[in-house]
């Protein structure tokens, strides 16, 4: 049976042109009546619920095929590794849990190492959710919900006692539940200009030892993203020019990208892509000329995407390095209906400028005929979470810190207020979400499972890369 209703959202009346505060909140606490918040209560796998590897399979059948062994590879290596990869699994099962009809731009993927840091135009490090190819505006429970679980799915595989798991899992509901509260009562545009300044949240930090580790995890990026490291790991010179180093399977040059049929096809695309930037992005993307042009393999879910990294020059040791991925079709559009955008490179980045609190001054889309793509940087001092070198101390400051740039990434294109409305100040949503976390954990152990037997029997291969 299917449990989500069709919920809109009361009318508000309103005073001087806007609803107010108290107005907004009112409507969403009234949203109880059809939706109360216990029904979010745990997680049961609906009759007739499809089996995940069918789902994965059909994923498959739209990539490139020497590359699915590897994304499975990745899959079965933990339950958590399946969760990231299994974004469509998941989504199909959100669409039968109850939500509020509140509406927001969602991440799609919403799970804890889907955030990180990285430099913003003005050189600062900002913490923020960091992909955005399932993005497409949908229930905001969905993105809560999928948090909450990923928190739970880790902090079981690093072996941490039930009670620790669930406490995690609090804090995720707790965070995002206080956060909106906070930006519902900001002014719009503080709200918008908002952003998480890393070095601030590192300088909070009261455990010493991960504070030390951040510094120097931000030390280590800020060189390996300067040109003068980035240049030479990721090239060598092959007849006087700089080419992209191969490493098979994960970095590889192909005629299918490279040769001389395809050259017309990236040359247009290079100019659409050109297009889709502001025009002072523009004047800055024409000072570097293309150089080279290979095949990279990223992430878990998206393997087996044409995924490409680009070396653009303008000058001797000036290099410019873009990552051109593949986008597709965002997980959500079966449950929350389909993109209004005819590109799904340009759902993606849309997504991602609403969303995010400052984004990729390189940030694109272009298209060709057959496939789709968004452009951005390949490296711009990227930190990312080491995960299974947490404690429980670190899971509970790391949980608080991705449920409140989740709320800010909500509160930019929802209304906040309805959202805190409906949530309240009791726990009882929280409680909910726990057990949901909790149960939904479980049955991603049962679906990798589920995976890992398919490996073995031979229904798919698996390759490990690494």
């Amino acid at each position: 049976m299917d449990q989500t209703p069709n919920v809109d959202a009361p009318e508000i009346e309103q005073t001087g042109g806007a609803p107010d505060l108290a107005a907004r909140k009112e409507a969403g606490k009234s949203l109880r009546k059809d939706v109360p918040r216990d029904r979010h209560l745990g997680w049961k796998a609906p009759a007739g619920r499809r089996n995940p590897v069918d789902i994965l399979e059909e994923q498959s059948a739209t990539r490139i095929p020497e590359l699915v062994p590897i994304r499975y590879g990745r899959m079965i290596q933990s339950p958590f590794s399946f969760l990231r990869g299994a974004s469509a699994v998941m989504a199909a099962d959100l669409s039968t849990t109850p939500n509020t009809g509140i509406r927001v731009q969602s991440c799609g993927d919403c799970h804890l190492a889907n955030f990180g840091a990285f430099a913003t135009p003005e050189r600062n490090l900002a913490f923020d959710i960091n992909d955005f190819d399932e993005t497409l505006p949908a229930p905001w429970e969905w993105d809560l919900k999928r948090l909450a679980a990923s928190f739970v799915v880790a902090t079981r595989h690093n072996g941490l006692p039930v009670s620790d798991c669930r406490t995690v899992a609090r804090r995720v509901v707790e965070g995002y539940r206080t956060a909106i509260e906070q930006f519902a009562a900001m002014r719009v545009l503080d709200m918008w200009y908002y952003r998480m300044d890393l070095h601030r949240m590192t300088s909070q930090l009261t455990d010493r030892r991960w504070r030390k580790q951040l510094l120097e995890a931000i030390q280590k990026a800020r060189v390996h993203s300067a040109p003068e490291y980035t240049f030479p790991k990721l090239t060598h010179t092959v007849k006087g020019k700089p080419v992209i180093k191969d490493n098979p399977p994960l970095i590889y040059h192909s005629q299918a990208i490279s040769g001389a049929e395809s050259s017309p096809i990236v040359e247009q695309a290079l100019r659409q892509y050109r297009e889709s930037l502001p025009e002072d992005r523009r004047m800055l993307f024409d000072r570097f000329t293309v150089v080279d042009l290979a095949m990279k393999v990223v992430g878990v879910g998206s393997v087996g995407m044409l995924s490409m990294v680009l070396l653009m020059m303008a000058g001797a040791n000036d290099p410019l390095f873009l990552q051109v991925k593949e986008a597709q079709s965002s997980v959500l559009e079966p449950y929350a209906g389909a993109s209004v955008y005819s590109s799904p490179g340009q759902r993606i980045v849309t997504g991602q400028r609403i969303m995010q609190a400052v984004s990729d001054i390189f940030l694109g889309w272009t298209d060709t005929e057959r496939r789709h793509f968004y452009v951005r940087q390949l490296k711009d001092t990227k930190i990312s979470p080491e995960i299974t070198l947490f404690t429980p101390e670190n899971f509970v400051g790391y949980a608080g810190a991705t449920s409140r740039a989740l709320a800010r990434a909500h509160a930019r294109s929802g209304f906040a207020a309805e959202i805190s409305g409906y949530m309240g100040k009791k726990e009882v949503f929280d409680d909910a979400i726990v057990q949901f976390a909790s149960d939904y954990a479980a049955q991603t152990e049962r679906d990798h499972a589920a995976l890992q037997e398919a490996v073995r029997k031979g229904r798919v291969k698996a390759l490990a890369d690494s």
